[in-house]
């Protein structure tokens, strides 16, 4: 029997996402810290004869299946050029447990993961550098998914920074049930007023309080555009605002989920109880971001 290689696929969050005016060349520059979450999809690997992809789990139908331009079949792809295999021989299993375009960075996690677990089922001699290039040809933030670690992100997203001092942060991801399709986001983004790339001090302070604090003063210059397009995020973020225990909510990335920060667990399961209860349609979650500094 072959042997499995598992791993998580963790939800990327931007804590906050400033965004600057679009460049000569179509690209926005940002300034964003991101975090990851113990939450997202699973991946599963094992040798095969060939290359496999199969995709299951709550929110599969809103992929491409196995033969589709799917993220991770790319990544493989890649990684088979790369390694000079014209097909890595894999059967992959994708649960697809995140929403489609929810600003989790969901595709991107996937083919990072990916990628990590077929360098271990094929016995590849590239480390987490090597890896991290093949993922910035899919996209540009595949490469700090490759990471999945806590980073500030500048430039296109591909100027990486490692901060370890984040302490875990809990809170609740909460998604309405809407598509917030980052092309279109940007576009209407670009029709208001323009914002600035500028990455903020760090706080002088890494205390939970005092980061969520400090995040407070920030922004995601995304977010009225997304909520221009999609009201339901407004109902979102109203909704995660509103509810006891929540210090701060925000949209993530380009949309549609929100994230409310919580000062401890037992708040953001309680929050993310009171918001299931109230909005059933929802996704609803409570997680730890940056949990391995836990």
């Amino acid at each position: 029997m072959s042997p499995l290689f598992s791993a998580l696929a963790p939800a990327k969050v931007n804590l906050f996402l400033h965004v600057g005016p679009v460049d000569a060349d179509g690209y926005h520059p940002l300034a964003s810290l991101v975090a990851f979450a113990d939450v997202g999809d699973g991946l599963t690997v094992a040798p095969a004869p060939g290359l496999s992809l199969d995709v299951s789990g709550p929110f599969a139908s809103g992929l491409e299946d196995g033969q589709g331009d799917n993220l991770v079949r790319r990544a493989l792809t890649a990684l088979g050029r790369a390694a000079e295999i014209s097909d890595p021989p894999l059967a992959v299993r994708l649960d697809k447990r995140l929403p489609i375009a929810a600003g989790l960075g969901g595709g991107s996690s996937d083919a990072g993961a990916a990628l990590k677990l077929a360098r271990d089922a094929l016995g590849l001699a590239l480390d987490d550098d090597a890896l991290a290039r093949i993922a910035a040809e899919i996209g540009a933030d595949g490469p700090m998914c490759l990471h999945a670690r806590t980073v500030w992100a500048e430039g296109r997203g591909d100027i990486l920074t490692f901060e370890p001092r984040l302490p875990p942060l809990h809170a609740v991801l909460v998604n309405p049930g809407v598509p917030s399709p980052t092309g279109a986001v940007y576009r209407a983004y670009d029709a208001g007023p323009p914002a600035a790339a500028d990455r903020p001090a760090p706080p002088a302070d890494w205390s939970v309080p005092a980061v969520t604090d400090w995040l407070a003063l920030q922004r995601n210059d995304l977010q009225t555009p997304a909520v221009g397009l999609s009201p339901a995020i407004d109902q979102a973020l109203s909704a995660v605002a509103a509810t006891p225990g929540v210090a701060l909510a925000r949209m993530s990335g380009s949309g549609a989920t929100v994230f409310g920060l919580c000062l401890d667990q037992a708040a953001a399961r309680d929050a993310a109880r009171r918001i299931g209860a109230d909005h059933p349609q929802w996704w609803v979650v409570p997680c730890v971001l940056n949990p391995a500094n836990g």
